[in-house]
């Protein structure tokens, strides 16, 4: 027997190696160490004029959105979404990327598609100024269904710990400033795909008036990198906090920066929200206390900011181009979310 015999394709390996080579050694800068394909990737940080430099560090996957690109054969964007949503998250620390680390499985690899999945990675990378170091390309056959494969990606960034935005800075007064989403971003599509494949028997082709596109092209919007709308605020006086909605919905990811005796006060309607989340809140007649908890909502990133410092903020804001709005603010409380 070959190891082909029992679904393992070498030589198929070897072609998806050589189709990304180019794409991953456009990312790399001077202080990488290593070339591709070496069995780790080496890395040079400078730490600049940080006073306690520390690490920041994070693991994600892109769960069941995966199942819209499998539906519709579309597999640049999914990599985007990978790093985007690691990037948000070392960035609610303060944390600017070094490097990045890929994971891709399947059971049967496809060297176009991996070649497809690795140039959004790259795409994503270079959004977020950072390296794409390493990764691997697992073959595992019977594992995965067919056509099917799961991505998921590590980021390692680097901040000063002694700015460092956290739950001890938060305190009554503080107003919290939404910063728009994109569109669903990466999560809730468990409900998603129920909802619109299963109940109403649409397809990721059904052109949908409400949305102006298909149902495809929407539910594949990348999630949205903040780095670039944020890199000059993180680590200021005037920020407070930072929470990335993503899992939880705004209702759980806003109470993790919520000290204990302190409340986060919501006004709803005090921001647009998409087309998309009346679309899923109509279709399924979801309950808007599960809406809440589920969905953005229309924000990607709420930022808590000193009262006296919003004028800064919104200023640097302003300069990166990026939108806000006051959506409410902090008050004594239990350490819970409540709307308005």
């Amino acid at each position: 027997m070959r190891y082909r015999d029992a679904g393992v394709d070498v030589d198929a390996a070897n072609r998806a190696y050589a189709g990304i080579r180019g794409l991953v050694q456009s990312t790399f800068d001077s202080r990488v160490l290593t070339d591709f394909g070496t069995f780790s990737g080496l890395y040079r940080p400078d730490f600049g004029q940080m006073e306690r430099p520390i690490l920041v560090s994070s693991a994600d996957g892109v769960g069941t959105k995966l199942k819209i690109a499998f539906l519709t054969g579309v597999h640049d964007t999914v990599g985007i979404d990978l790093v985007a949503h690691c990037t948000n998250d070392i960035l609610v620390h303060g944390a600017r990327p070094l490097f990045f680390l890929d994971y891709i499985a399947t059971g049967k690899l496809e060297p176009n598609v991996v070649r497809e999945v690795v140039r959004g990675l790259v795409k994503g990378c270079r959004e977020a100024g950072c390296v794409l170091l390493g990764g691997e390309t697992a073959e595992m056959p019977d594992f995965y269904q067919e056509g099917e494969y799961d991505l998921a990606g590590f980021i390692v960034g680097m901040s000063d710990e002694s700015r460092v935005p956290n739950t001890a800075r938060v305190r009554t007064g503080d107003l919290l400033v939404g910063l728009p989403s994109s569109g669903i971003h990466t999560n809730g599509y468990s409900l998603v795909r129920k909802l619109f494949f299963e109940q109403e028997r649409m397809s990721v082709d059904t052109h949908v008036e409400s949305l102006g596109k298909t149902l495809g092209e929407e539910l594949l919007i990348p999630h949205r990198n903040y780095l670039p709308s944020l890199r000059n605020l993180v680590g200021q006086d005037a920020l407070h906090a930072v929470a990335h909605v993503t899992g939880g919905g705004i209702t759980d990811n806003l109470a993790r920066v919520l000290p204990p005796a302190l409340d986060a006060r919501v006004r709803r309607g005090s921001w647009e929200n998409l087309p998309i989340f009346h679309l899923i809140q109509d279709l399924g007649q979801v309950e808007e206390a599960e809406m809440y908890r589920t969905f953005n909502m229309g924000l990607g990133m709420i930022l808590v900011v000193d009262r006296d410092g919003m004028g800064t903020v919104a200023r640097e804001l302003e300069r990166a181009g990026e939108s806000h709005v006051l959506v409410g603010e902090i008050g004594k409380g239990e350490g819970k979310v409540r709307y308005a």
